[in-house]
């Protein structure tokens, strides 16, 4: 029976997931990533979410989803549709060697593992730090493409846009846009910055970074209250800012055994971009197993 590895429980790949164990019930279908939990790019601290009301849905000629329970529900409810997939995480890959008709994938601090088929759908700077064969087979103009796709700090949702600061880009008053304001508790609020701000600051301590970011937010709105508590929350492989050329959607080094890689890299980066190159690595998978 094949067994097939997705690298990054995204929303790329936790829709691959999704529609390969719809379309092939019969595959073994495992999911890694490195972090702790499901979401990856659209987890934020349990603060993360999309909010539309009616009078919003009334004054436009389109519907806009909502998913109180943060962006990263979404990835959980296509893992869950996954059915049997197993899903890991702490599970970070290091090395891929390719054995014969299959590849054997090394994960950090265990041993190897084999699979017929990898869908790499993690940032594109991690595909690139990845050791073993996937260099080698990655032709020279491939590399390039992907070395030029730049990702930076992305935002997953925000109330009020800031257009003609150099630091702050988005701000959200987020226990009002929650409806969760409550006399017991004070405001929470939700800050985001540029992507010129993040680069030029990226490499800095967080320490260094916020005391920044607090005195441009307080000249954009003075007179804020002292916070109880600040997390500043850094993103490194967030936003694409320049996808591979012509958006493929996906990239397959090698055929058989199969290796593909997508995500919005391959796009662009929004959520749109994620579910195209979910579905066109999904293509590829079904038209290879």
């Amino acid at each position: 029976m094949s067994r097939v590895l997705i690298d990054g429980a995204g929303l790329t790949g936790s829709l691959c997931a999704c529609l390969l164990r719809r379309e092939m019930p019969n595959k073994v279908i495992v999911v890694w990533d490195k972090s702790r939990g499901a979401g990856k790019c659209v987890s934020c601290s349990q603060s993360c979410y999309i909010v539309s009301k009616s009078k919003c849905i009334r004054s436009v000629a389109y519907l806009l989803f909502e998913t109180r329970l943060s962006l990263s529900s979404i990835v959980k409810h296509f893992l869950k549709q996954s059915g049997k997939a197993e899903v890991f995480f702490n599970h970070q890959v290091t090395h891929i060697y390719q054995k014969g008709t299959s590849w054997e994938v090394c994960r950090k601090g265990t041993a190897t593992e084999q699979f017929d088929a990898v869908a790499l759908t993690v940032a594109l700077p991690q595909i690139l730090q990845l050791q073993g064969d996937v260099g080698s087979l990655l032709e020279e103009s491939q590399r390039q493409q992907l070395g030029a796709a730049q990702a930076h700090i992305d935002v997953p949702w925000a109330a009020k846009y800031v257009s003609n600061n150099p630091c702050i880009r988005f701000i959200a008053i987020d226990d009002q846009k929650r409806n969760l304001e409550s006399p017991e508790y004070g405001p929470s609020m939700v800050v985001h910055t540029s992507v010129p701000f993040g680069v030029k600051h990226l490499e800095e301590a967080k320490e260094q970074v916020e005391p920044i970011i607090l005195v441009k937010l307080n000249k954009l709105l003075p007179g804020l209250p002292q916070p109880d508590s600040i997390k500043c929350q850094k993103w490194r492989y967030s936003q694409v800012t320049s996808s591979v050329a012509d958006c493929p959607g996906q990239m397959t080094p090698l055929s058989q055994p199969l290796l593909v890689c997508g995500g919005d890299g391959f796009t662009h980066s929004n959520f749109d971009g994620c579910i195209e190159s979910a579905l066109k690595v999904f293509d590829v998978l079904k038209s290879s197993l």
